[in-house]
């Protein structure tokens, strides 16, 4: 299986949007973590599968719930750089990109 790093300021968004779904319904924050190591473990198996943008990311829309996991793929190791609800603009985990090491 491929390797995954999950940046820092990732690993706090998932907290924060777990802590969210669970205030709105009991079991909902749940459910959404299942939905992201789900979608993890679909992008450590066909990391090359989504398209590769401009700025060298790829976003993986996790079903159910209006997040992506934005990541990158290098030499053979994935790192995800954010869980970005739909709506936030990209500028705000953009600065992330380097913060990975190959």
């Amino acid at each position: 299986m491929i390797p995954v790093t999950i940046l820092h300021e990732a690993e706090a968004e998932l907290r924060e949007a777990v802590a969210f779904y669970e205030s709105r319904s009991s079991g909902l924050g749940l459910d959404f973590a299942k939905e992201i190591k789900d979608s993890v473990h679909l992008l450590q198996q066909f990391p090359d599968r989504w398209p590769l943008r401009e700025d060298n990311t790829r976003r993986y829309l996790v079903h159910r719930f209006p997040y992506f996991v934005v990541y990158l793929f290098r030499k053979n190791h994935l790192w995800i750089i954010a869980f970005a609800h739909c709506r936030q603009s990209p500028v705000y985990w953009s600065s992330r990109i380097g913060t990975t090491e190959p």
